[in-house]
């Protein structure tokens, strides 16, 4: 991959995975090629079984490909380490869950706070941008609040300033409004669509759900494991 084009964050060439189910082998994904740009907003469709859930497992380091290359900000994912690719994941990539993923015994605050204290972030930075980033996704007021004291809506805005307090290349967000109504996914969406503008973050969506697809400036649609259509609008 050439090293000049630094507005590509994600590029796999011919990604790919093959599962063994009962001995028999699975193919998840088939040859998958792809770029995605810095900035971009990005959903990622396709029918249950189509390989989204494995693309975003294999393009944030969690899972590797059978065969096939992923570069991430210009790194060449199989060229690290197991230490160095969980440093650079917790760098560079943020995570949202359709479950939240909260840490259940920490307070809003402290669950926002915990990925920069891993990454060794001076306390007086920690608590400035952890106070920026609840302003911004609208939690001021329940910093002390643990996760089971706040609605799922609540809950889902945690995991995203969470996500984005590290300032990460890459936001990867599975199925982010599945388990929240659809009033509360909408101002979600408004919301992350506020944060890309202004960060230049690049997000990437893997949905089932029409108002994110609408949402989105690229639509990606997988099938059978390969990209069946690329969309920009």
């Amino acid at each position: 991959m050439e090293q000049t084009q630094d507005k590509r964050v994600i590029v796999t060439e011919d990604v790919t995975k093959v599962y063994e189910a009962d001995g028999i082998p699975v193919n998840a994904l088939n040859g998958v090629d792809l770029t995605i740009n810095k900035g971009e907003f990005t959903a990622l469709v396709g029918p249950s079984g189509s390989g989204k859930s494995t693309f975003l497992n294999i393009i944030s380091g969690l899972d590797t490909p059978t065969d096939g290359k992923v570069f991430l900000s210009g790194k060449f994912l199989s060229e690290l380490s197991s230490k160095e690719l969980s440093d650079f994941r917790r760098d560079n990539i943020g995570f949202v869950f359709q479950a939240y993923n909260l840490l259940p015994v920490l307070t809003v605050e402290e669950n926002v706070e915990y990925i920069m204290l891993l990454a060794g972030v001076p306390k007086s930075e920690r608590q400035k941008r952890v106070t920026s980033m609840l302003n911004s996704v609208g939690l001021e007021g329940v910093e002390d609040r643990l996760p089971t004291q706040l609605s799922g809506g609540q809950q889902q805005r945690v995991a995203i300033a969470r996500a984005m307090v590290s300032e990460p290349d890459i936001i990867l967000a599975d199925e982010p409004t599945a388990n929240v109504d659809s009033k509360t996914g909408s101002d979600l969406l408004e919301m992350m669509s506020r944060l890309n503008a202004e960060t230049g973050m690049t997000f990437i969506f893997s949905t089932h759900d029409p108002m994110v697809m609408e949402s989105a400036h690229r639509l990606i649609t997988l099938r059978d494991g390969k990209v069946e259509t690329d969309e920009k609008k």
